[in-house]
C-alpha cells in the first residue's frame, strides 16, 4: 500500500511518498481504508523529533486524525463492523500506525462512527482539533451559557469548532481573524460578531461590543503575542485559555491580579482518560445533531503532505488542511 513515510526527523522534505507493508489488525484492533486524513501542527512538531509529548520510532507513518471504511476487525472488537463509515481520534499514547496512509491500524477505541451526512474530509478534521476545543471550553474555561467567549485568532481548525461549540451551548462568541477569507469562515461557523485582531489600542471597541464588559473566556492560540492584551480585556473573574503559543512574553502579573482572573492552559495529551471520553462522547453528540461540522480550507492529495506541512507552518490559508486518500 502506499503512504507517506519517515525514516529521518527534520522538516516537510523528510515526508516520502512510498510503497509500504500492508497492515493487519490484531486483537482489539481496527484496520480502516482511509479517504481523508487531517494536517495538525502537533504532526510538524513531531517531525523534528524534540516534541516532548511524541517521539515516534523511526521509520514512521505520521497522522492521528482520519476518516474512512472499516476494512477488518481484529477479535474482540465490538463497537464497529466492516463497512461502516468512521472517524479516527488517535491520541500518541494509543497504538496507530498512522492516518497518512491508504489504510491504518488502530486500537478499537480511537474509531468512532461517522454520520451519514458527514463527509470524510469533515470526519478528519475531529480528533485532534474538536477534543482540543472541546477540552479548552468545558473541562478548563468550564464554559456556562450566557457567557460571552472571545476567540483571539477564531479561523484555525480549533478556533472554528470553539466558535461551533461555543454557540451550540449558548454563548455570545466574539470572533478574531486577519484576513477576508477567514472572517467569512467565522461568520460561517456562527460567531456573533467578527473583528480584526485585538491590539492594545482596540480594546475598548471590543469593550462596545459587549455593553463595555470584557469577555468572560478568552480562547488564545498565539499567547507570546496575546497574553498581556487579553489580561486587560478579560472581564473580572473571567478565564484565558492558552491553546496554542510561539515564544516567550513578558507580563505584568499585576494585571491578572487585578481582575482576579484565572490563566489557564491546555495540552490535550494531559487529559485524563475519563475526561478524553467525555470530550469523545460531547463530540459525536454536537457531529449527531448537527452542532458541529468542521469547515475544510484546504485540501491536497496525500502526495503532496510536505506541501500541507509547509502552508501550515507558514500560517497560510484557514479552515483545517486535510489530506485526501486514493
Amino acid at each position: 500500500m502506499k503512504a507517506i513515510q519517515v525514516t529521518q526527523f527534520g522538516g516537510p522534505e523528510k515526508l516520502v511518498y512510498t510503497d509500504v507493508k500492508d497492515v493487519m489488525p490484531g486483537n482489539g484492533e481496527v484496520c480502516i481504508r482511509l479517504h481523508a486524513a487531517g494536517v495538525n501542527p502537533s504532526d510538524i512538531y513531531t517531525l523534528t523529533g524534540t516534541y516532548a509529548f511524541s517521539i515516534p520510532q523511526l521509520p514512521y507513518t505520521p497522522g492521528l486524525d482520519g476518516a474512512g471504511i472499516v476494512e477488518s476487525i481484529g477479535e474482540g472488537v465490538t463497537n464497529v463492523r466492516v463497512g461502516d463509515r468512521v472517524f479516527i481520534a488517535s491520541l500518541v499514547q494509543s497504538k496507530s500506525t498512522g492516518t497518512f496512509a491508504q489504510k491504518m491500524v488502530c486500537d478499537a477505541n480511537s474509531v468512532h462512527l461517522l454520520p451519514g451526512n458527514v463527509s470524510f474530509e469533515q470526519g478528519a478534521a475531529l480528533g485532534v482539533p474538536a477534543l482540543t476545543a472541546y477540552r479548552a471550553l468545558f473541562h478548563r474555561a468550564c464554559l456556562k451559557p450566557g457567557q460571552t467567549v472571545f476567540i483571539h485568532g477564531a479561523s484555525g481548525g480549533v478556533g472554528l469548532q470553539v466558535v461551533q461549540m461555543a454557540k451550540s451551548y449558548g454563548a455570545k462568541v466574539i470572533g478574531t481573524a486577519s484576513k477576508p477569507e477567514g472572517k467569512k469562515m467565522v461568520q460561517q461557523a456562527g460567531a456573533d460578531v467578527v473583528i480584526d485582531h485585538v491590539t492594545e489600542a482596540t480594546i475598548e471597541d471590543v469593550l462596545a461590543l459587549n455593553d463595555g464588559n470584557g469577555p468572560d473566556v478568552i480562547i488564545e492560540f498565539l499567547a507570546n503575542i496575546n497574553l498581556e492584551t487579553d489580561l486587560k480585556l478579560i472581564a473580572p473573574f473571567g478565564k484565558i485559555v492558552i491553546v496554542g503559543n510561539r515564544g516567550s512574553i513578558e507580563i505584568n502579573p499585576r494585571l491578572a491580579m487585578q481582575k482576579e482572573c484565572d490563566i489557564l492552559a491546555t495540552a490535550l495529551w494531559n487529559a485524563p482518560k475519563d475526561e478524553y471520553i467525555q470530550g469523545i462522547q460531547g463530540v459525536i453528540t454536537m457531529l449527531t445533531s448537527g452542532a458541529l461540522r468542521p469547515i475544510i480550507g484546504t485540501t491536497l492529495p496525500l502526495q503532496q503532505a510536505s506541501q500541507g506541512f509547509e502552508q501550515l507552518a507558514k500560517g497560510i490559508g484557514n479552515g483545517k488542511l486535510v489530506l485526501t486518500i486514493d
